[in-house]
C-alpha cells in the first residue's frame, strides 16, 4: 500500500530521509521506536496498512536480531525493493553508529561515561504517550475475537510473572493456530509444522590475544542467534568477552551496555563501543558489520514468504497468535517503563501534554521526543 505513485528513486530517497531521522532521533528502546516507524509508515505516509505492519511485526518477533532495526528493514524492503533494504537498515543503524563511536572516543581519552540523565528524564515519559497510542492502534486490528484477546492477556500476564518471551510468543502462535482449526486438527500433525530453530555455535572459547577475526565472529554468532532484550544481549556479551576470553571487566561491559540504551537508534550499537574498546574504529566498524549482518539475511529471505503466510490458515493462525502474543508483551514492557518514567508530578505532567499532542493535534513523534528532551533539560537547570 502506497500513498503516491513516485518512483523507485523517490521511494528510495523517502526511505533513505526518513529511517536517518529516526537514527537520530528513536530513543526509547525497541518498543518505542516500532512505535514510531508506526505513527511515520502506517498514520502519516501511509506505506503500509495496519494489518500488514503487524504482520511485519509478527515476523520480526519470529526471527533472532534486534526487532526494530528488522523492521526498518522490512519496511524499506516494502517500499523501495532491496535497495530500499539495504537503505532502511544502514541509515537506522549508521548514525547511532558515529554517535557511539564519538562516546567511546570519549570514555577512553577522558576514561568516564557521559551524563545523560537530563535527556532521559523528559524522553521517556514522551516515549510512554507514544508506545500507548501504538497499543492502542495494533490492539483494534491484531484483536480478532476472543481468542486473540485471551491470547494476548494471556502473554501480558505471564510475561509479568517471569516466563520467557520466545517461549510466550510460539505459545500463543500454536495455540491460536490450534484454535482457529480444529476442524483439521484430526486430519493433521501438529508436530511437523514447527521445526525448532537451529543454532550457531563456536568453538569453546578461552582466554587469548584480542583478534580482529574472532571478535567479527562472535558479533557474527551473536546476531545470528540472539532473541529478547538488551538484558539478553548482555547475557551473551558477558559470557564471551568477559568470562571466556577476557578481553572485558565487567565495568567496561555496563558502561557499554548504559551507552547503548541511551543514544537513540538500535541498542545493538553496543557492539559499536565494545569494538572501539577493543581496537578503535576498524574494530568498532566490524562489530557493528557483525552484529548487525544477520538481521538483513533474516529479512531478506523471511519477507517475501509473508503474504504466503497469509493464504495459509495454519500460518495465519500462527502469525495471529504472535501478533497478539507481542502486543502483550509490549504492554507489559510499557507498565514497567511507566513505572521507572512517571517519577514525580514534572514526569506525570510532560507524559500527559505528549499525550494530548499526540492524539488531539497529531504532532509528529520527533517533535516530541524532542520537546521531551528539551523539557528534561529545561527542568534540571532550572533546579
Amino acid at each position: 500500500m502506497t500513498a503516491s505513485p513516485v518512483g523507485l528513486s523517490g521511494r528510495l530517497k523517502e526511505v533513505t530521509l526518513l529511517f536517518l531521522k529516526m537514527g537520530f532521533t528513536a530513543f526509547g528502546g525497541p518498543v518505542a521506536h516500532i512505535a514510531m516507524f508506526r505513527d511515520e509508515v502506517v498514520k502519516r505516509r501511509k506505506w503500509v496498512d495496519e494489518q500488514h505492519f503487524l504482520d511485519l511485526l509478527g515476523a520480526t518477533n519470529l526471527i533472532p536480531g534486534p526487532n526494530s532495526t528488522e523492521m526498518a528493514i522490512h519496511l524499506g524492503f516494502v517500499r523501495a525493493g532491496w535497495a530500499g533494504l539495504l537503505a532502511a537498515g544502514a541509515s537506522f543503524i549508521i548514525p547511532p553508529m558515529f554517535i557511539v563511536m564519538g562516546l567511546a572516543w570519549a570514555y577512553v581519552s577522558f576514561g568516564t561515561t557521559p551524563e545523560a540523565t537530563w535527556l532521559l528524564y523528559g524522553v521517556k515519559p514522551v516515549i510512554i504517550a507514544i508506545i500507548l497510542q501504538a497499543l492502542w492502534g495494533f490492539g483494534k486490528t491484531a484483536v480478532k475475537g476472543p481468542l486473540t484477546a485471551a491470547a494476548g492477556a494471556t502473554a501480558l500476564a505471564l510475561y509479568l510473572w517471569g516466563v520467557n518471551e520466545i517461549a510466550l510468543l510460539f505459545a500463543c502462535g500454536l495455540a491460536v493456530m490450534a484454535g482457529k482449526n480444529l476442524h483439521r486438527l484430526k486430519k493433521a500433525n501438529l508436530a511437523g509444522i514447527v521445526a525448532p530453530l537451529g543454532g550457531l555455535t563456536l568453538p569453546a572459547l578461552a582466554a587469548q590475544a584480542f583478534s580482529l577475526p574472532l571478535m567479527f565472529l562472535i558479533f557474527l554468532k551473536i546476531g545470528a542467534v540472539l532473541y529478547g532484550s538488551g538484558y539478553v544481549l548482555l547475557a551473551f556479551l558477558r559470557a564471551d568477552f568477559v568470562i571466556r576470553l577476557g578481553w572485558l571487566t565487567d565495568q567496561q561491559l555496563l558502561d557499554a551496555i548504559a551507552i547503548g540504551q541511551v543514544t537513540p537508534g538500535p541498542v545493538f550499537t553496543t557492539a559499536t563501543f565494545i569494538g572501539y574498546l577493543l581496537g578503535g574504529s576498524p574494530a568498532a566498524l566490524l562489530a557493528t558489520l557483525g552484529i548487525f549482518l544477520p538481521s538483513f539475511i533474516f529479512v531478506a529471505v523471511s519477507n517475501p514468504l509473508i503474504p504466503r503466510l497469509r493464504n495459509s490458515p495454519w500460518a495465519r493462525g500462527l502469525l495471529d497468535g504472535v501478533n497478539v502474543a507481542a502486543l502483550g508483551l509490549m504492554a507489559a514492557v510499557t507498565w514497567q517503563l511507566g513505572r521507572a518514567s512517571f517519577v514525580d508530578p514534572f514526569t506525570v505532567v510532560l507524559g500527559l501534554v505528549a499525550a494530548l499532542l499526540l492524539l488531539r493535534y497529531k504532532l509528529n513523534t520527533t517533535w516530541l521526543v524532542l520537546g521531551g528532551a528539551a523539557a528534561g533539560l529545561a527542568s534540571t537547570l532550572w533546579r
